[in-house]
């Protein structure tokens, strides 16, 4: 008999931890329910702030597309530009070259014919004195 009393102690000791770890396992479950709903309110949250960054990424993206479409416009009217103040470039370059040419040459002919000049100016001076004399002569007549 003293093993039935302690078979039913054991049994009785059995239950009371059977109940023990039911008891603990319902809290612990209920303070997971209780977790698990805090991720999916925290989750919802989440979930309409990456909508609106979406919105916002999604028009971002436009305008930086719209943007980058005018600055290629832009850059394409600048190598115009560019191509345009070349020419311009080359135009005043040549320009400059024959201005260069002409003047050399313009320099080489005045040393060659310098004795020439000389006695132009020489006769332009005697003609321009004997014309003023004139002028003067004919003033005293009248």
């Amino acid at each position: 008999m003293d093993w039935i009393i302690i078979l039913y102690i054991a049994a009785l000791i059995f239950a009371i931890g059977v109940l023990v770890l039911c008891v603990s396992l319902a809290m612990t479950l209920g303070s997971l329910k209780t977790t698990l709903n805090n991720v999916a309110k925290t989750m919802e949250g989440i979930e309409g702030q990456m909508q609106g960054i979406t919105t916002e990424t999604t028009s971002l993206l436009q305008k930086t597309n719209v943007l980058a479409e005018d600055i290629q416009g832009k850059s394409q009217q600048l190598n115009s530009l560019v191509g345009a103040v070349k020419g311009f470039g080359d135009s005043v370059s040549g320009l400059n070259n024959t201005v260069q040419s002409v003047t050399s040459s313009i320099n080489s002919n005045v040393d060659r014919n310098s004795d020439q000049i000389a006695n132009v100016v020489q006769w332009g001076s005697a003609i321009m004195s004997i014309r003023n004399k004139s002028k003067k002569n004919k003033q005293i007549q009248q």
